[in-house]
């Protein structure tokens, strides 16, 4: 099966603090991944590692077939999709959700070009794929949050992108508006020939069942890696967070009792 994502012995350093220390992780086509992690495990650090926001120190991170630092970022950029609130102030007030999602065609927040008729006929099709079409020309001021996380997804959808990040993109959505993005989402993961997945959380009911594995973190370090049946476990997550938790899971989602 083919590889999406290796990363091999990662280290990263800032200021004699080690924020990640010897990480691998293998991702092959057709998985989904979920990270879990306590505030201050390395979440954060390892996705802007991913997405080339933070250096390195040692070690080597490889999406399909192209190495960080041997491959010109505007090309890694293309592959690697991010959703992530960061993004959200970068964005005009005043730019339309249409234009919002052809700027990732570029690899652009505030675009600047004139789309081609190809660009806006990409841009439509994602705008019907995610149910966003009534918005079309609706200023990003005046999105919900449900809304502006979905136009992120179609923006970041629209380079066809192999691999995509998910950073808490449930963060400020209402109980309704989270699960019919989580609905979304689902879908998403069954998609033939669709990215593959990953999806940063700290609460276990985001779990979806198109979910396959799961990352957890403690510390800057890998905790435990693998399948999700075998990761999100009571044992594992109360050993990662320092705290005693039991997991359920009911009709496929993991719950805390």
């Amino acid at each position: 099966m083919q590889s999406v994502l290796t990363i091999e012995n990662l280290h990263v350093r800032r200021d004699k603090n080690n924020l990640l220390s010897s990480v691998n992780w293998h991702i092959k086509a057709g998985e989904h991944w979920i990270i879990l992690g306590a505030n201050g495990s390395g979440k954060s650090s390892l996705l802007k590692a991913l997405t080339g926001y933070l250096t390195p120190t040692a070690g080597n991170i490889t999406v399909l077939q192209k190495t960080y630092g041997q491959t010109d970022w505007r090309d890694l950029r293309l592959i690697v999709g991010i959703v992530t609130n960061s993004l959200q102030s970068s964005i005009p007030a005043g730019e339309s959700a249409l234009e919002t999602i052809v700027s990732g065609l570029y690899a652009q927040l505030d675009l600047w070009k004139i789309p081609t008729k190809s660009d806006i006929q990409k841009a439509k099709r994602l705008l019907k794929q995610t149910g966003l079409s009534p918005v079309i020309h609706r200023p990003w001021e005046f999105l919900s949050q449900g809304e502006r996380q979905r136009v992120l997804i179609a923006r970041a959808l629209i380079s066809k992108p192999k691999l995509l990040i998910l950073d808490e993109p449930c963060a400020g959505l209402d109980p309704i508006a989270r699960e019919s993005f989580l609905s979304f989402v689902q879908a998403l993961s069954k998609q033939n020939k669709g990215p593959s997945l990953i999806f940063v959380t700290h609460h276990v009911e985001e779990i979806l069942p198109g979910f396959t594995h799961a990352l957890i973190l403690k510390k800057g370090r890998v905790f435990s890696t693998g399948k999700k049946a075998v990761v999100v476990t009571s044992r594992l997550l109360s050993q990662a967070f320092g705290s005693k938790v039991k997991v359920v899971k009911k009709a496929g989602r993991y719950f805390l009792a």
